[in-house]
C-alpha cells in the first residue's frame, strides 16, 4: 500500500494535486482542507495517502494530516459513504473540528455538497462511539491560566465548539480543576 508521497507539486487543482516523485506524477485527490496546505507549483510537498482499489480503477487520496487520512478511513467505514463523499465531508472544517462535530452530535457541521441530512446523521451513529473516545482522551493543551473555567472555556473553543455550546456544556459543572469541566462538557455533549 501507498502510505506517503513525497516529491514536487506539478498540478494543484481544486479536487486533486500531481506529485511528481521521481519522474513519476501520482494524482491524488484531496480535501479543501488539505489544498489549503499544499504549497505553490515548484515547491516539494509530503502528503500522506490512501490507495482505494476497485475492479475498474485505482485511486489514490491524498491528506496533509495522518489525523484526516484516519478520519478519512473511518469514514469509509459508514453505510453509503464512498471516497468521493468522504473527500466532501474532509473539505467542511479541520479533522479536529469534523471530530467534535461528530462527538457533539452536530449534523448541519457534516453537511456538504452531495452529504445530505441522512447520511450526515448516518455518519454521527455510526462514529460517535469511535470519535467521542478519541476526543475524550485527545491531550488538549492547556495554558496558564487562573480561572479553570477560562482555561476550559478555551480547550472547548479549540475542538471547535461554539460560545452559545460552550454555555451550555459548561452550564452546571462542578469541578475545581481545567480537566474536570472538560470531561463534564464532553460528556454533556454526549448526551
Amino acid at each position: 500500500m501507498i502510505a506517503l508521497i513525497s516529491g514536487r507539486v506539478v498540478v494543484r487543482r481544486p479536487d486533486h494535486v500531481i506529485v511528481d516523485c521521481g519522474g513519476v506524477g501520482y494524482r491524488l485527490a484531496v480535501s479543501a482542507e488539505t489544498l489549503r496546505h499544499v504549497p505553490a507549483i515548484g515547491n516539494e510537498v509530503s502528503l500522506h495517502a490512501h490507495l482505494a482499489v476497485r475492479d475498474d480503477a485505482l485511486a489514490l487520496y491524498g491528506f496533509s494530516s495522518e489525523t484526516e487520512r484516519d478520519l478519512f478511513l473511518m469514514l469509509l467505514g459508514v453505510q453509503t459513504v464512498g471516497p468521493k463523499m468522504a473527500i466532501a465531508v474532509l473539505s467542511g472544517a479541520p479533522p479536529r473540528e469534523l471530530l467534535a462535530a461528530v462527538a457533539a452530535g452536530d449534523v448541519s457541521r457534516l453537511r456538504a455538497p452531495g452529504v445530505g441530512k441522512r447520511t450526515a446523521e448516518r455518519i454521527i451513529v455510526e462514529l460517535r462511539e469511535k470519535v467521542a473516545a478519541s476526543v475524550a482522551q485527545d491531550e488538549i493543551s492547556i495554558t496558564r491560566s487562573d480561572d479553570p473555567r477560562t482555561v476550559a472555556r478555551e480547550a472547548l473553543a479549540g475542538l471547535g465548539y461554539g460560545a452559545d455550546e460552550i454555555d451550555s456544556l459548561l452550564d452546571g459543572a462542578d469541578g475545581d480543576s481545567a480537566e474536570q469541566l472538560i470531561s463534564h462538557a464532553l460528556r454533556s455533549a454526549r448526551r
